[in-house]
């Protein structure tokens, strides 16, 4: 068969949304050199609807090249633009961007306007948008759509999502919200084309959860599903994911959502490592709220690894473990020096940025005994709630008063906030937040004499989270401050007799502990708890363990491959000498604010690269194995210890105080407890 035949045949398959067929027919042709230089713009553009950035990338990068060689300055800067755009919808390095359109800027000079100078003006509002230029952000939005209306619609589409979000963040939320139900209407109408409309619903799902509007971002995000279910834009699943996930965790579906998170670092991870930080804070949040303390903590680390503001995650671990002045030395830290790491969810120098910060000081501020600033926080917070007219921010602001009230010792007060947090989570479909609401309610009736109502609040709230399978959130501080001195003093009296004791029986453990000796059935978690009991201080790796009870982890060859492939290597060493380049630009016009977030972005590409591959210039393998163990023994101690609670609540609060679970486990007790085990396997059934 001919290769027009073939031709034909790919752009039937993109007619009817069949993207990879599609894409298959055109590798195959370009593999035998057989695409030319007028066909590489309907390659380029079935390898992004197919979820292939960088081969897209790599497509329009040969065009341009093809255009500079035969002297077409209109064609060589639409590619450049084109490059520009796919890095900042899906890849947002601002310093390859800008290489971009300043190559693109050069080749329209003397041009009549055409779409090229639309998508440009697109481009430039974003890339202030992201540098928290909302202003700039703005005049370059009203730009392109008014060129857009004229030449490029679907730029005037995107640009009108672009306005509305610099108007909001502005602090225009009226105008905005306007400009935004009107984007989003036009992203249904079906005026624009599929990829088009793709990028309208994903850029309109960013804004309005940026913005914390869920409800609507929910509405819109279930359209999205049924429409991609239709056109199967495949490029935007990776960002979508995070997204979809953030409404999942929402609503209580955390299993889901975690298993959506775990999708997107897959689809994310080959482009941009500071992107993953995005989808690991998510997926922290989700084992908070799911009372994985280790498992949350390592992700939120992970994030902070890739150069992604892992606060306040880290400060609500801290805070959860009854750390709460290193939580409240890092949200302090955090709201004074705040991040400027790209981001089209939360820009920088937005008060939108502040607002999960303010929650979380007002929190630790209350647990330290810091009235003052805590209820500072909570008024910041509640203006910001007001400027942007979010419902869900309203709620937080709320909860945050009726926390500092409580505090404060005024439970009548508190009690009218919480419940407008109540009803405002009840509206939103927030199971969890709707519980948590609850519990802080129960204690301001608690305080008031109210014991009945009291009561009613928390059956509420224990009958939810048991429903959607979250972790009951006790109060870490109060369990610190109330409960470790007496088990400290128990735990003295019982060494100075007979010492602790673990005693395998046949099927069950004989655990003897603060004076008391109980009997659990075993689980392959309690052996592994055994195991870190044994040995006290030592970190102890998640695989070992497995294999210690006759697991298998598998072998390298059943890995999940290189860390980076040899395109997307390839790829980061483009973006370095495109980097290197606006480096070179920043500071040969001294814009000390561009070189060093230049500089920021070459550290981390160069990060990455040095991470997938080693000295001898060989490539790492992914440790999927790892994560897999991980997994799969901190769910097993997790039950564990939840068996122990059942039985003995004083060796439950010891263990959750000194166990730590993560690729690595450790067992640490409080050396003034002074406890020792001693342990006795015995038989095994």
């Amino acid at each position: 068969m001919g290769d027009e035949p073939r031709l034909e045949r790919a752009r039937a398959s993109a007619a009817r949304c069949e993207w990879p067929e599609a894409l298959a027919l055109l590798v195959e042709l370009d593999a035998e050199q057989r695409l030319g230089a007028g066909d590489l713009e309907l390659y380029a553009n079935i390898a992004y609807a197919a979820g292939r950035l960088e081969l897209t990338l790599d497509v329009w990068e040969r065009a341009h090249a093809l255009a500079v060689q035969a002297g077409d300055r209109a064609a060589a800067a639409g590619a450049a633009v084109r490059i520009a755009l796919h890095m900042l919808i899906d890849n947002p390095l601002l310093a390859p961007i800008r290489a971009w359109t300043k190559r693109a800027d050069d080749l329209l000079e003397g041009l009549d306007e055409g779409p090229a100078h639309a998508w440009l003006a697109v481009i430039r509002n974003y890339e202030r948008l992201l540098s928290g230029d909302f202003e700039a952000a703005r005049m370059w939005a009203r730009r392109a759509i008014e060129l857009g209306s004229r030449v490029e619609p679907a730029a005037a589409a995107i640009a009108r999502v672009a306005e509305a979000r610099s108007l909001i963040l502005e602090g225009n939320g009226r105008e905005g919200w306007i400009l935004l139900e009107a984007a989003a209407v036009a992203a249904i109408s079906g005026e624009l084309d599929t990829i088009p409309t793709g990028m309208v619903y994903c850029e309109l799902l960013c804004a309005l959860q940026g913005l914390c509007q869920y409800d609507q971002a929910d509405q819109w995000s279930e359209a999205m599903d049924r429409w991609c279910r239709t056109h199967a834009i495949g490029s935007f699943s990776g960002r979508c994911r995070v997204h979809r996930a953030e409404i999942l965790r929402l609503r209580g579906s955390c299993t889901e959502a975690a298993q959506q998170v775990q999708l997107a670092c897959d689809e994310l991870r080959p482009f941009l490592r500071r992107e993953l930080g995005w989808p690991l804070t998510e997926l922290g949040r989700i084992r908070l709220q799911q009372g994985d303390l280790d498992g949350a903590d390592e992700a939120f680390r992970a994030a902070h690894q890739a150069g992604w503001q892992a606060e306040p995650g880290l400060a609500q671990v801290q805070l959860a473990r009854g750390e709460i002045e290193q939580a409240a030395a890092a949200i302090s830290d955090a709201l004074a020096r705040p991040s400027y790491v790209p981001s089209k969810e939360l820009p920088p120098n937005s008060e939108l940025q502040r607002a999960p910060l303010l929650a979380a000081q007002v929190e630790i501020g209350v647990a330290a005994g810091d009235l003052k600033r805590a209820r500072s926080a909570a008024v910041e917070l509640g203006t910001i709630a007001t400027r942007f007219e979010s419902k869900a921010l309203v709620a937080i602001a709320a909860f945050a008063l009726g926390t500092v009230c409580l505090g404060e010792g005024d439970p009548a007060s508190a009690c009218n906030h919480l419940d407008e947090a109540v009803q405002l989570w009840t509206q939103i479909g927030a199971p969890y937040e709707v519980a948590l609401a609850r519990l802080r309610l129960a204690d301001a009736h608690d305080r008031q004499g109210r014991r009945d109502r009291a009561a009613l609040e928390r059956g509420s709230a224990h009958a939810s989270l048991e429903r959607i399978g979250a972790s009951r959130p006790g109060s870490p501080v109060v369990v610190a401050r109330a409960v470790v001195a007496p088990a400290v003093a128990a735990a003295n009296i019982v060494a100075a007799e007979q010492g602790e004791l673990v005693r395998r029986e046949g099927d069950t453990w004989a655990f003897a502990f603060a004076g008391r000796l109980v009997r659990v059935r075993d689980l392959k978690g309690m052996r592994y708890l055994v195991r870190l009991l044994a040995e006290p201080g030592r970190e102890l790796h998640a695989t070992d363990l497995v294999i210690g009870e006759g697991g298998v982890i598998a072998a390298d060859a059943h890995d999940a491959g290189p860390l980076l492939d040899a395109r997307a290597k390839d790829a980061y060493r483009r973006r370095l000498i495109e980097i290197e380049d606006d480096l070179q630009q920043a500071n040969a016009s001294a814009d000390l604010g561009r070189a060093a977030q230049a500089e920021a972005e070459r550290e981390c590409l160069m990060s990455e690269l040095s991470r997938a591959v080693g000295l001898d210039g060989r490539d790492r393998r992914s440790g999927s194995s790892a994560e897999r163990a991980r997994v799969s023994v901190t769910r097993a101690i997790r039950q564990a210890m939840t068996r122990i609670a059942e039985h003995h609540a004083a060796l439950a609060e010891h263990l959750e105080l000194s166990i730590r679970t993560g690729i690595y486990c450790l067992y640490q007790p409080d050396p003034r407890a002074s406890v020792t085990w001693r342990i006795e396997t015995g038989s095994q059934p």
